[in-house]
C-alpha cells in the first residue's frame, strides 16, 4: 500500500475498530489509474462491503486525504466488474461523453428492480420509475421522488439508470454536490463548454439531494438552463429531495415549477412487513444466512431508515464468522445492543401512552378507560406490558396509572400478554417494534 490512497487506509486503520479495519476496510483496493486529485476511487469485493463502507466511512476517508493531500475529494466505493456475485447482475456504467470520464457516474450495480422489494409505502414511486425506464423521455420527466432518509430514492433512480446504460444510453448520475463542484471547477479553469457537453448531451440525468440547491443562486441559474436544454431535446430527468420540491426554501420558483411539470413521487417509511421483505432479499443477495425469528427480529430495531439493514447484516455475519457461531436470536441481541441502545431511566408512562396511542390509534382516555373493546383492550395489554418492561414503575403504580383494581390486575395482564406473545408471532413483533419505538425516540 504505497500508493496515496493505501496511505490513507493505514490512517484510517488508527481510528477505527480492529473488527471494521479487519473485516471490511482492508478488502479495499485503491484505483490508482481512475482516481484524481478531486476524486478517490476504491474497489470491494462485493455490493454489502461496499454499500456499507460508502455509508459509514466516505465521510472519514475524504477528510483523511484531505489532512494528507490538503484537498477534499469526492470517494466512491465500487464493485469491480469481476467481483460480482452471481446474483448480481452485471451492469455497465455510464457511457463516457466526447472521449472524456466519468467516474462519479458509476451506478451500484445491486441498484436494480429486481432487487427492489415493495410495499405500500413505495409502491407509487416503484411503478413510476419503471414506466420512465421503458419510456425515457416521454412519461413523467422530469420525475422528481422524494422521502426521508435511506427510503430508497437512490436505488429506485439508479434502477432506472442501469437499465439505460445496459442499453448503452450515457447516463450521468451525481449529487448537487459534485455538480457544484464540477461547476466550479470549470468555471475556474474557464473549460464552461466541456461542463455543458457533460451534463447536456446525456440521454439520462440523475441528480440526487437536490435540497442542497437551497440559496445557491449562482448554481441554480446553471441547474436551470441544464434542465431546459435537456428537457427541450427530450431527455429523461430523475431527481431526488428530502422534500416536496413546494417546501424546499431558497429555491427559485421557476424551479420549483419546473420539477412539478412531470411527476411527483413520495416514498413513506416502510410499514414492518416490508421491512421484513427488504432484509430477507438483502440476505439472499449478500449470502447472509439469518433464520426467521432473527429476521424479524431485526425487522423491530430498524427505524425508518432501511439502509440501516446494510450495516446491521454486516456486523452479524463479520462477528459470527469471527467467532465461529451460527447466528440465532440470542447471538442477535448481544451484537446489536448497541444498536437500539436502551437507556430506560428516561422512559415514562406517558412517553408510552403517547406512542401507542399514535400506532395504534386508540386516545389514550380510552386506554385507561374500562372498555372492553377489543382494540381497546389490545392497545392496553400492549401499554401496561411495555410501561412494566421499559419504565421503573412498580405493579401497585401501574395499577394506580392504568385504573385497575390493585397490582393482581396487572400481573394478570402481564401473564396474558406474555402468552400471547409465545403463541402469536406477529402480535410478539408488534410488541418488539413498539418497545422499540418508545426506546428510540427517548434515546434521540
Amino acid at each position: 500500500m504505497n500508493n496515496i490512497g493505501g496511505m490513507v487506509l493505514q490512517m484510517l486503520k488508527n481510528e477505527i475498530s480492529e473488527v471494521d479495519y479487519k473485516r471490511y476496510i482492508k478488502q479495499l483496493q485503491y484505483d490508482e489509474e481512475e482516481s484524481k486529485s478531486n476524486l478517490a476511487i476504491f474497489h470491494a469485493p462485493n455490493p454489502l462491503i461496499a454499500n456499507w463502507i460508502q455509508t459509514k466511512y466516505s465521510n472519514k476517508i475524504s477528510h483523511l486525504f484531505e489532512i494528507k493531500t490538503g484537498v477534499k475529494p469526492t470517494v466512491t466505493v465500487c464493485v469491480k466488474k469481476g467481483n460480482l456475485s452471481s446474483n448480481t447482475p452485471n451492469i455497465p456504467v455510464a457511457t463516457p461523453v466526447q472521449g472524456e470520464k466519468l467516474p462519479h457516474t458509476l451506478l451500484n450495480p445491486s441498484y436494480t428492480f429486481q432487487n427492489f422489494v415493495v410495499g405500500g409505502s413505495n409502491n407509487f414511486a416503484y411503478v413510476a420509475s419503471k414506466s420512465v425506464s421503458e419510456k425515457p423521455g416521454i412519461v413523467y420527466n422530469p420525475l422528481f421522488i422524494y422521502g426521508g432518509v435511506g427510503l430508497g430514492k437512490t436505488h429506485l433512480m439508479q434502477a432506472v439508470g442501469n437499465v439505460m446504460a445496459a442499453q448503452g444510453k450515457v447516463v450521468i448520475y451525481t449529487s448537487v454536490e459534485q455538480f457544484l463542484n464540477d461547476f466550479s471547477r470549470h468555471l475556474s479553469n474557464r473549460t464552461m463548454d466541456r461542463f455543458k457537453d457533460k451534463y447536456r448531451k446525456c440521454d439520462l440525468l440523475l441528480i440526487d439531494d437536490i435540497q442542497f440547491l437551497s440559496g445557491k443562486n449562482q448554481i441554480q441559474e446553471e441547474f436551470f438552463h441544464t434542465f431546459e436544454a435537456l428537457r427541450n431535446e427530450n431527455k429523461q430527468i430523475i431527481i431526488t429531495s428530502d422534500k416536496h420540491p413546494k417546501k424546499i426554501a431558497g429555491l427559485e420558483e421557476r424551479l420549483k415549477s419546473r420539477f412539478e411539470w412531470g411527476l411527483v413521487a413520495d416514498i413513506q417509511p416502510p410499514e414492518l412487513e416490508t421491512k421484513i421483505e427488504i432484509i430477507k432479499k438483502k440476505c439472499e443477495i449478500n449470502r447472509v444466512k439469518l433464520d426467521k425469528e432473527v429476521i424479524n427480529y431485526v425487522a423491530t430495531i430498524i427505524e425508518n431508515n432501511t439502509r440501516e439493514i446494510e450495516g446491521i447484516l454486516s456486523k452479524l455475519n463479520a462477528y459470527s464468522q469471527l467467532m465461529g457461531v451460527d447466528i440465532n436470536i440470542q447471538f442477535a441481541r448481544n451484537v446489536l445492543k448497541e444498536q437500539i441502545a436502551e437507556k430506560r431511566s428516561n422512559i415514562t408512562i406517558d412517553t408510552i401512552m403517547e406512542i401507542v396511542s399514535k400506532e395504534l390509534n386508540v386516545k389514550a382516555s380510552e386506554i385507561r378507560s374500562k372498555s372492553r373493546n377489543s382494540n381497546i383492550v389490545y392497545a392496553r395489554r400492549i401499554a401496561i406490558y411495555l410501561s412494566r418492561n421499559l419504565t421503573p414503575n412498580s405493579m401497585p403504580q401501574l395499577a394506580q396509572y392504568f385504573g385497575m383494581k390493585d397490582h393482581t390486575a396487572v400481573s394478570h395482564t402481564m401473564k396474558k400478554i406474555q402468552e400471547l406473545m409465545k403463541n402469536d408471532e406477529d402480535f410478539k413483533i408488534k410488541v418488539d417494534e413498539l418497545s422499540n419505538k418508545v426506546s428510540t425516540l427517548t434515546t434521540d
